[in-house]
């Protein structure tokens, strides 16, 4: 998720041609980067591609139970990063393991925001816009708030591709970023796109899902635009920035995986006691068993770990939480 600044300095912004210039370039070099990987054929997720020995590592600890978040910065034709004048690109990467649960039920969820019980603490509305075979059009009413509270009117183009048996990607872009001046009152009024406060100007998120036996790895980049703060300044505000990034980016994956497991541990639950009345076979049982104490295990962890959050101080992890 996009940074918060100061709110002395968030008076105003305006995306220049420049910045806008800067966003295309990163994204169409970030996008070369995952259209490569997912041709592939052999490696699908994104962490596949790193060192064979950190490769490893890192679906060891997420069969684990641990939410994986790393920062990705996409380098241009010449050496170092893309520059970004008057502009900050936020891009990171994280990824979660969800036992128990199939690929078609997280599909199921995700591909219907409207109509799923679900929904990220920051979405306070949700609605289908336009449905297509493998694509939709939605419309996201948006609440940022870290250090000042924002509110947008959102729209996104979501693009679903299949890439074999138990494996699925998607391309999420943002059509439409709208602020918010004086939001739930009768002078509630969109300011043009563009020229706001700065706070979120572009947002893209590319997700991918491969099924593992009887669970699913989900794996999302988000990256998004906001408005540049003074050099000066860089030093303290950045390391503010990528801390409110990367917790966003672990509730995001955790309370997706603990909503899923839930359901999952429902229905696994509900099998069992449909074989200890005879209707399955014992193995059948004791599978499902060992999925629902799997899936008990990594929900309460998850749970704790919110806990844990909230008792040091920050009130968005006490939500309900994409």
């Amino acid at each position: 998720m996009t940074a918060r600044l100061p709110a002395a300095r968030a008076a105003a912004a305006e995306l220049n041609a420049a910045t806008l210039k800067a966003w295309h370039a990163y994204i169409e070099a970030t996008e070369r980067r995952i259209a490569a990987e997912l041709a592939d054929g052999r490696r699908f997720l994104a962490f596949d591609f790193q060192d064979p020995a950190r490769s490893r590592a890192d679906r060891r600890a997420l069969m684990a139970g641990e939410i994986l978040v790393d920062k990705v910065e996409t380098s241009g034709a010449g050496p170092g990063p893309i520059p970004v004048p008057g502009g900050m690109i936020h891009h990171w990467r994280g990824a979660a393991f969800f036992p128990g649960v199939t690929l078609q039920a997280l599909l199921a969820g995700v591909t219907n925001p409207a109509g799923n019980a679900y929904r990220q603490e920051d979405v306070l509305q949700s609605r289908i816009l336009e449905r297509g075979p493998d694509s939709c059009r939605i419309y996201l009413r948006l609440r940022r708030s870290k250090i000042v509270t924002v509110v947008y009117n959102t729209e996104h183009r979501v693009v679903y591709r299949q890439h074999g048996p138990g494996r699925v990607s998607s391309r999420s872009n943002a059509t439409k970023i709208a602020e918010l001046e004086n939001p739930g009152t009768a002078e509630e009024r969109e300011k043009p796109e563009g020229q706001d406060r700065g706070f979120l100007w572009k947002l893209n998120s590319y997700w991918r899902y491969e099924q593992v036996g009887g669970a699913v790895i989900a794996e999302c980049e988000s990256i998004t635009l906001s408005r540049s703060v003074p050099a000066v300044l860089t030093f303290l505000v950045r390391p503010i920035i990528d801390g409110v990034a990367r917790e966003s980016m672990q509730r995001t994956l955790a309370s997706l995986r603990e909503h899923h497991c839930r359901a999952a541990l429902g229905a696994a639950a509900s099998s069992a006691r449909l074989t200890r009345t005879g209707e399955a076979p014992r193995l059948a049982a004791e599978r499902a068993r060992a999925r629902s104490t799997r899936m008990r295990r990594i929900v309460v962890a998850a749970m704790a770990q919110k806990c844990a959050r909230s008792r040091q101080g920050c009130p968005s992890c006490c939500a309900s939480r994409r």
